[in-house]
């Protein structure tokens, strides 16, 4: 067994038990108990290298490697690496860690040949990527960006009624501060994100890793039907105003639009209230996932589910609003560092575009980036399914850190 395959199979075996549930699935939740283990688990993973730990105005998490926060900001030219450490519900070990723990060892390689960085480089935990908690995606790159209201932000709501301000108050964060970071990333010349692929383009090709050239553009909806709760004993049928027949119609609508124009759309979370068996339902809410490769394919899956929506909740009298939570424009990955990374890695890796959305896809509008893709044999992701062979995870790492050498010495 390499030197380099251990060391990753025991980073691996610590992360393992952190929010794991008895289906072998992961909740880590952005600020639950689990995630901040999680983030605990970086800062002494750092401690361990000597690479001092600054939080960011918005929660995201830097280890430095040249760089001493406490004596200011990195020089302009600094390089970053890294992912998210939180997860979808029941989500899958290598969405988001994988990415770190392979920024971690690539710089432990780089370390190894002895020789000092040209430029500092970061080893980066963007917070609440998956937007499982709180409803939007990407909110710690969001925020850094200037892509997302931070009054906005501080009023966003779980499940559970508890706001992200009071989330990052009990975490001893403090919420006033959210907001563009722009003059931390003006000073970044890079930054390069590894991540297992949420399909089975790799797999197909036969080949470890991939180079990101792009991602199609992306949001989310969040549709409410509103109608009238009665007795499922006693209510006619010709009387009732149930919401769940015009939900039930923009689910089959998106599916068949998202077909039409080649793009994807899913319905995977939905609240109906009350919720019982013998009940008409008074209302559902319902999130709509949408994804096209361009704009107006997006566009036309949009307008397809606004129109049946609409026009089902009038047929069974039942008000309808739609409301847009995020949305992101199409990524194209920025083509000179691109380009030097193929350079790094050859021209046999190949390039692919996802339709995943990714911290990488939300910085690309102020910091040039990239996307180095690990094969996941399954294709499944966001499942305890999602998978990538500690031989692949370690090819990962490998072509991490020739990017990153390239980037720093070449």
């Amino acid at each position: 067994m390499s030197g380099l395959l251990a060391r990753f199979r025991t980073m691996w075996a610590e992360l393992a038990p952190i929010g794991l549930r008895p289906d072998g699935g992961y909740d880590r939740f952005a600020w639950s108990d689990a995630d901040l283990e999680m983030r605990a688990w970086f800062r002494r993973t750092a401690a361990g290298r000597d690479l001092p730990v600054e939080q960011d105005r918005n929660g995201n998490l830097w280890a430095w490697w040249g760089h001493d926060p406490a004596q200011g900001p990195p020089p302009r030219g600094a390089l970053a690496a890294g992912s998210h450490l939180d997860s979808v519900p029941r989500g899958g070990a290598y969405d988001g860690p994988l990415g770190v723990v392979a920024a971690f060892l690539a710089i432990d390689e780089l370390r190894a040949t002895g020789d000092a960085p040209g430029k500092p480089v970061a080893v980066v935990d963007f917070t609440e990527e998956e937007g499982a908690r709180f409803g939007v995606a990407c909110l710690g790159s969001r925020l850094s960006v200037g892509a997302l209201d931070p009054v906005r932000a501080r009023g966003l709501v779980d499940a559970n009624g508890t706001t992200l301000a009071q989330a990052l108050r009990g975490a001893g964060v403090d919420s006033g501060k959210l907001g563009e970071d722009r003059a931390r990333l003006a000073r970044l010349e890079a930054f390069v994100e590894l991540h297992v692929e949420q399909g089975r383009y790799l797999a197909g090709a036969d080949v470890p890793v991939g180079v990101g050239t792009g991602i199609w553009p992306h949001g989310r909806w969040r549709l409410r039907f509103d109608g009238e709760a009665d007795h499922a004993g006693t209510a006619r049928l010709e009387d009732r105003k149930d919401p769940m027949l015009p939900f039930s119609a923009m689910v089959a609508a998106a599916r068949e639009s998202a077909a039409r124009h080649g793009g994807l759309a899913t319905v995977g979370r939905a609240t109906v209230r009350p919720n019982a068996t013998n009940a008409v339902a008074a209302s559902v809410e319902a999130w709509l996932d949408a994804r096209a490769p361009c704009e107006p394919s997006l566009e036309e899956i949009l307008g397809d589910v606004r129109v049946r929506a609409a026009a089902a909740a009038a047929h069974h009298g039942v008000a309808c609003s739609v409301t847009e939570e995020s949305r992101t424009g199409a990524v194209r990955f920025d083509a000179s560092l691109r380009a030097r990374v193929t350079d790094a890695l050859g021209s046999a890796v190949p390039g692919m575009q996802t339709g995943a959305g990714h911290d990488a896809g939300a910085l690309a509008a102020e910091v040039p980036t990239a996307m180095i893709f690990v094969r996941n044999p399954s294709g499944v992701s966001h499942s305890p399914e999602e998978h990538a062979s500690d031989e692949d995870c370690v090819e990962g790492v490998r072509a991490l850190s020739r990017v990153l050498e390239e980037l720093l010495w070449r």
